[in-house]
């Protein structure tokens, strides 16, 4: 890929079944466009994806059309209290031969897919969410002194449902570190509500046409590591990420005030990636000031621990991220480049 100008026929080929696939996708799920966009952002970027909304709002079909649009093997795990690592690593069964003897067999779990959701990853206990997110971190599983790759590509989108509370072990901020993007599943609009209504309570809709495969997944992953990204876009990302920390100087008043933790240098990877997918997505060759702005919400609401004044006053991570972007100026697009 060059610097500058449009990117090359190969990538443009990609690009274009990326379109094709939003449009597949868009046959089940009725708006949610911005949210679809940054599912197909982490994935392209090669990270995982948190989505948070409340139930019925389509995120596990979000996530299931996607699967069937990519021809890619779908897992889906249902986290309960009950559930133990073995659920979703695999476990060992000793099987008799016709013979008589016996041998131990690895039967693989659930995470041995390309696209995995674990569907409200809260209620399970603590150890059982560790044992995937080693998985969504290392891209494989050790298990009966074996060490097995996961398939490739590999993409955790996990669901929580941010109102009920009761019962559930919430994940602790370095774990929902692992996480490239924490995505935010709003209501619809009232002319989306109506479409969904249209769509779900009469004749089925048109089946969902594979267009996208595994292969062109990888293809597009490495396409964005390849992506160059100016030093001025560097310098702008790391500003950024510091100014989330209380103890830095320079930081807006609502950070010193409201956060008790701020985002580790993970932030900045996530920036800086994201926004490559995001700029590649849109048909882009290079990373402008733009698109470091448009994934700064979904990077930085989860690595963001605000303090308890915060909490007693009402005040969220999206406050102090908008804060933060009008506090840290941004390079002009032209230098950037």
């Amino acid at each position: 890929m060059s610097g500058g100008g449009d990117v090359n026929t190969d990538v443009h080929a990609l690009v274009a079944s990326v379109q094709r696939l939003r449009a597949e996708i868009g046959k089940r799920v009725v708006g949610q466009d911005a949210v679809v966009d940054e599912i197909l952002m982490a994935l392209v970027a090669g990270g995982h994806a948190l989505l948070v909304g409340v139930p019925g709002l389509a995120k596990t079909l979000m996530i299931k059309s996607l699967a069937d649009a990519m021809a890619l093997e779908f897992r889906r795990i249902q986290f309960t209290p009950d559930l133990v690592p073995s659920d979703i690593t695999g476990t060992e069964i000793l099987e008799e031969s016709g013979g008589g003897s016996r041998a131990f067999r690895f039967v693989r779990g659930p995470v041995f897919a390309n696209i995995v959701l674990a569907d409200e990853i809260n209620r399970a206990p603590p150890r059982t969410q560790a044992a995937l997110l080693e998985a969504m971190q290392e891209h494989s599983v050790t298990a009966a002194g074996q060490t097995m790759r996961l398939p490739e590509p590999f993409f955790v989108l996990a669901t929580q449902n941010p109102i009920e509370q009761e019962g559930t072990y919430p994940l602790p901020e370095a774990q929902l570190d692992r996480f490239l993007f924490d995505i935010r599943v709003g209501y619809p609009t009232e002319a989306e509500e109506v479409s969904i209504l249209r769509a779900t309570t009469g004749a089925r809709g048109a089946p969902i046409t594979p267009v996208f495969t595994a292969d062109e997944a990888l293809a597009l992953q490495r396409a964005v590591r390849a992506m160059p990204c100016s030093e001025l876009l560097l310098q702008y990302a790391a500003r950024l990420v510091r100014a989330t920390r209380p103890q830095e100087t320079n930081v807006p008043a609502i950070v010193s005030r409201y956060v008790r933790w701020g985002a580790g240098p993970r932030a900045g990877q996530a920036l800086i990636l994201g926004a490559k997918a995001a700029a590649l997505l849109a048909g882009r060759a290079a990373v402008s000031p733009a698109d470091i702005r448009r994934v700064a919400m979904p990077v930085l609401r989860h690595r963001i621990l605000p303090n308890f004044a915060a909490e007693a006053d009402g005040v969220s991570a999206e406050p102090i991220i908008e804060a933060l972007l009008s506090h840290v100026a941004a390079p002009t697009s032209a230098a950037a480049l």
